[in-house]
């Protein structure tokens, strides 16, 4: 029954001030409001890199060329090109934990065909690249290794560059021209969408390899290597062979340093993941200023309710009340201010992430532990924010409380 008059007093002194008890309120309302918001979107944003890390393929493996050192000064990854389809027999051939490997030659240009044209990057590939990238064909075929062999003009448009090109139209069977150079329609890509960096994957063509290396690359180096390893738990002992079988091919001497790198499927996710852990414990960090702000509200707000309420505080003293109930009845109501304001939060947190997720681009994800523990934390600043004032007003001295004007 004490711990139940406690708290009906304290709704009650609440209640007195509504409009001025909002107002307290209003800074833990926004802080735990603004945290639960902030951690939802950046953890929204990390689940989405994750899942566009994951559509790049299946148990991806992608081997870049080296760096070029020009006076003792790295001239960045890839500046140093020594791959070539030599080097993807080898893998082929002798690797044991990959289940796919397929070069990737990079070339730009305007595309003409259809009804208008189209400037796209072409790539060239091997008839492993689908199943690594786990890429389905919406329509006609992909190419054989026949087409790869013989050097042939085929092309496989993705869905970006066909809707461009074609509109309404059904583009397989249709020669587009590539640089002048006339290549035959015999698929279109299903959509993929972005990838992790924001590049628009449907806006590309894929040709076989050879084709792309001597017709429209002009050289006989590759730009990188996609492979795919045979099982997930498998990554880093395909990685391990890639390096073996690469050192080999590049005739490298054991004290001689990789002339490639290698980044697995597992890696790429944790190096994204991490970066927007990180951005997420700063945005959350910054939005709980908020609630020391709110905190700091309350402190004052109850100094100033201390001050409006001496002759009260003075008659409970009078008529035997001892100061530990005093204290407890000021921190009470410190503390209901500030759950108050957390529920509040929450709710306005929950309509707006709700928002967030129907309304815009963006997208996030509530975690209820942050919820908890937002809720938990407004508790804990009203405890540590009214404690002062809760105790100024149990040292007043009865007599000079009942004078005060």
């Amino acid at each position: 029954m004490k711990w139940k008059n406690i708290f009906k007093t304290a709704f009650k002194s609440i209640l007195k001030a509504r409009m001025r008890s909002l107002l307290t309120t209003l800074g833990i309302i926004i802080g735990v409001g603004a945290v639960i918001i902030m951690v939802a979107i950046g953890q929204g944003a990390q689940r989405d890199i994750e899942n566009q890390i994951s559509a790049l393929g299946t148990n991806l493996i992608i081997v870049y060329p080296g760096a070029m050192r020009v006076g003792g000064v790295s001239q960045g990854a890839g500046s140093f090109n020594r791959f070539t389809m030599d080097d993807i027999d080898k893998l082929t051939k002798e690797s044991t934990y990959l289940e796919g490997v397929s070069p990737v030659v990079r070339a730009g240009g305007q595309v003409i065909g259809g009804s208008g044209n189209w400037s796209t990057s072409i790539f060239g590939v091997s008839t492993d690249y689908l199943e690594i990238r786990d890429w389905p064909i919406e329509s006609g075929d992909f190419f054989t290794d026949r087409d790869i062999r013989s050097r042939n003009k085929v092309a496989v448009l993705g869905k970006r560059v066909a809707e461009n090109l074609f509109q309404e139209m059904n583009p397989v069977g249709q020669t587009i021209r590539i640089r002048n150079v006339p290549f035959k329609v015999i698929g279109v890509l299903s959509e993929k969408g972005q990838s992790a960096s924001g590049i628009d994957q449907d806006d590309m063509i894929l040709a076989p390899s050879t084709t792309v290396l001597n017709r429209l690359a002009g050289g006989r180096f590759i730009n990188f290597i996609f492979a795919s390893a045979v099982s997930f738990e498998k990554l880093n002992a395909a990685q391990e062979e890639i390096q073996t079988i690469m050192r080999e091919s590049h005739k490298l001497r054991p004290e001689d340093d990789d002339d490639f790198t290698i980044r697995n499927q597992a890696e790429i996710t944790e190096a994204a993941s991490e970066t927007s852990r990180v951005l997420t414990l700063l945005l959350g960090s910054i939005a709980g200023v908020s609630l020391i702000v709110g905190g700091i509200g309350i402190m004052n707000i109850m100094l100033v309710s201390v001050t409006e309420r001496t002759r009260e505080i003075g008659i409970r003293l009078a008529v035997g009340a001892r100061s530990s109930d005093v204290l407890i009845q000021f921190l009470t109501e410190a503390v209901v201010l500030s759950l108050v304001g957390g529920i509040i939060g929450i709710l306005i947190s929950f309509l707006i992430v709700y928002v967030i997720n129907n309304f815009t681009n963006l997208s996030a994800v509530i975690n209820p532990a942050i919820v908890i523990l937002a809720f938990v934390f407004s508790g804990a600043v009203g405890i540590f924010f009214g404690f002062y004032p809760a105790r100024k007003a149990s040292m007043l001295n009865p007599i000079d409380a009942l004078r005060y004007e």
